[in-house]
């Protein structure tokens, strides 16, 4: 069955042609699997609440008749602002409009929320720009920006709020600007598209704009909403949507709702959060956390952007998923809230999740995989201008930033034919990695650091889960013995000055690019050297070879502008020329640490190619990469099936002796 909805529509209707409903909620209580809803342009300010599964053979198919036509917020417009002085207007709104949920009451705060818990979940958008909260009316009226934003302009325009009686009042500074005469909305709605229980699976979500919504933080022992997401459920398709302005998470393929263990640290404070995140993992195995029953989404060709917390989310729910062709860009730039969950995507327990062919950029972080990211592939993604602008302050409980992050896994988790050109391209506190044929002009950071603390004077290790291949039930917990990395074909390139030689491997924002910091491991020759398989094993003479450092395998590697070579490459191509990589979007040239816009296609100009000549690599596969400790699992497909790194990152055919880099064919000119 076909159901309309039209906001436009001169009365409600029963889900017809000719009398369609006028709300998408509507027809979301109607649905059954197999239905398709067609949506007329408009605006719909409501949530959607799918009441209905749909099935495997049968799904329930949500599809604006226009593309991003029409318009799903959780806003709303508020006029007959009064001016309070200056450039400062005052408005009150009952608080009845909010119902259960005020978010002028409600802070942004939880667990890993490191900033301080001053910022409401509501916010005020200028013409679909939203404004940045104050504390007092005072530095409401002073209309300053704040020094950690990373557009200063954006950051003049401010906003404070109070309670009066039964009433939220809403002060703004809008630059000398009307709001009477100009669209000004405020948050108004949690979320936009999300089902209020779990299991609503098989649901497709297509071509709709999803903008502002008064979002929670998301941190990963926590139910975690977004403006929309499944819930915790299974076979969900989020395609050709524009999905922006969210206070905290844009989409979320994250946790459900556990009553026992709902930001447990933040509200009780006697274990730690890394503990109740352990707790998490084993007491989803009971709440039904199988491949059977939960995650293999598929994200698709969605520009997402202008979220403070993240893009996309996912604490669990995500595993099998694929998120592809997507344009993340503006992700926690405001600064205004700061913690340890901020990405353009972020997700735990990335398993068998696909990310590739995506555009990310202007970012805290690009991609951020924490906690069993096994057998997670980043592969083909085009990540720059992952750092915060020069001159610009770092915020209190902001993160670091960079490209790719991986932290506290055991693999195998793979990284290949990607541009990543931030000033640090990965960072890596986990073990089990695999970095195959990546342009990288950035560094390497966190190296044999950021896993571990020291508390009372002892060493307190991080034990992460590891996983029975391809699936959910955990086979083990280890803490990260670091190593266990392969670094094949890939070029690096020392673009960025080094502007502090006191920075060291173990920091997040090490600056010297190159594999040189992986010289602390071993060979595996060094590192196998340590076991006699001709005697009877000693437990306790093995520790040290139990609790050291894992091997690594470097080789086929090309390092340009100084970039740092280990002593463990094999068959690697230093060039002694000064070689040159720009960043090209349009006729308008803007070098790589410069903010680049959203405009495509871009180019990279390079002469790294004239300089490489006939130099080749070994072509890598599956079999050269062999195990990740841990997991013992292979560096494959989720399938099981083997990989052969013969394509490209345009899907370009490699032969047998491949160069190095992500390009199976030399050039000075790339359209990406």
């Amino acid at each position: 069955m076909i159901l309309y909805v039209d906001a436009n529509a001169s009365r409600d209707g029963n889900g017809s042609a000719s009398m369609p409903f006028r709300h998408i909620n509507d027809a979301a209580q109607t649905a059954v699997a197999g239905d398709e809803i067609l949506v007329a342009p408009g605006i719909y300010r409501e949530k959607v609440t799918p009441r209905n599964a749909g099935r495997e053979d049968a799904r329930i198919v949500y599809r604006s008749q226009e593309p991003l036509g029409a318009v799903i917020t959780g806003a709303e417009l508020l006029t007959g602002w009064t001016r309070h002085e200056g450039n400062v207007w005052v408005n009150r709104v009952n608080n009845g409009v909010f119902g259960s949920y005020n978010p002028y009451t409600t802070m942004v705060c939880g667990d890993w929320y490191f900033a301080p818990t001053v910022r409401h979940t509501g916010a005020v958008f200028l013409n679909d720009r939203m404004l940045y909260e104050t504390v007092s009316l005072e530095e409401c009226m002073a209309g300053k920006p704040d020094p950690c934003a990373w557009n200063q302009e954006e950051a003049k325009y401010l906003w404070y709020t109070e309670q009066d009686g039964n009433e939220t009042v809403l002060y703004a500074n809008f630059q000398g600007k009307d709001p009477n005469a100009e669209k000004v909305e405020i948050t108004v709605r949690r979320n936009c598209f999300m089902p209020d229980k779990t299991g609503v699976g098989f649901i497709t979500v297509s071509g709709f704009k999803i903008d502002k919504a008064a979002t929670t933080w998301a941190p990963p022992a926590a139910y975690q909403d977004g403006m929309i997401g499944p819930h915790w459920s299974r076979g969900w398709i989020i395609e050709d949507c524009e999905i922006s302005n969210s206070k905290c998470c844009g989409i979320s393929l994250g946790k459900y709702r556990d009553e026992e263990n709902d930001m447990y640290f933040y509200h009780k404070h006697v274990k730690s959060p890394t503990q109740m995140e352990r707790d998490a993992v084993c007491r989803g195995q009971y709440h039904g956390w199988l491949k059977e029953k939960v995650g293999g989404h598929i994200i698709r060709r969605c520009e997402v952007h202008h979220c403070e917390q993240t893009g996309i989310v996912g604490r669990m729910g995500g595993v099998f998923s694929t998120i592809e062709d997507c344009h993340i860009h503006h992700i926690c730039n405001s600064q205004q809230l700061g913690g340890a969950e901020t990405a353009g995507i972020k997700l735990h327990a990335a398993i068998d999740v696909t990310i590739r062919r995506n555009h990310i950029h202007n970012c805290i972080m690009g991609i951020w995989c924490d906690w069993e990211a096994q057998g997670a592939r980043i592969s083909k993604n085009l990540l720059h201008d992952n750092h915060k602008p020069e001159g610009v302050g770092h915020a209190q409980g902001a993160m670091f930033n960079c490209d790719v992050f991986i932290e506290v896994g055991h693999g195998p988790t793979l990284i290949d034919n990607n541009l990543l050109l931030s000033k640090v391209s990965v960072v890596i506190p986990s073990e089990g990695l695999a970095m195959v044929h990546n342009l990288m002009l950035g560094s390497f950071g966190l190296v044999n650091s950021g896993v571990d603390s020291r508390v009372n004077g002892q060493r307190e290790p991080r034990y992460t889960p590891y996983h029975i291949r391809h699936r959910t039930e955990v086979a083990g917990f280890m803490t990260i013995l670091h190593g266990d990395d392969r670094v094949y074909n890939n070029i690096f390139v020392q673009y960025y000055p080094i502007t502090d030689e006191g920075k060291k491997p173990a920091d997040a924002d090490y600056q010297h690019a190159g594999t040189a910091c992986f010289d602390i491991f071993p060979s595996y020759d060094e590192w196998i050297a340590q076991f006699d398989f001709t005697k009877e094993p000693n437990m306790m003479a093995l520790g040290t070879a139990h609790f050291g450092h894992l091997p690594v395998w470097i080789g086929g590697n090309a390092y340009f502008n100084g970039a740092e070579i280990s002593k463990h490459e094999k068959n690697g191509f230093e060039s002694g020329n000064d070689a040159k990589v720009k960043f090209e979007f349009n006729n308008d040239s803007t070098e790589i640490d410069g903010v680049c816009g959203k405009r495509t296609p871009a180019t990279l100009k390079t002469d790294l190619y004239e300089f490489l000549k006939d130099f080749r690599s070994a072509l890598i596969t599956t079999e050269t990469l062999g195990k990740a400790f841990e997991p013992e699992q292979r560096f494959e497909n989720p399938d099981g099936t083997p990989i052969t790194f013969d394509s490209d990152f345009f899907g370009n055919h490699r032969g047998v002796a491949p160069l190095p880099g992500p390009f199976a064919e030399g050039a000075d000119k790339y359209t990406v």
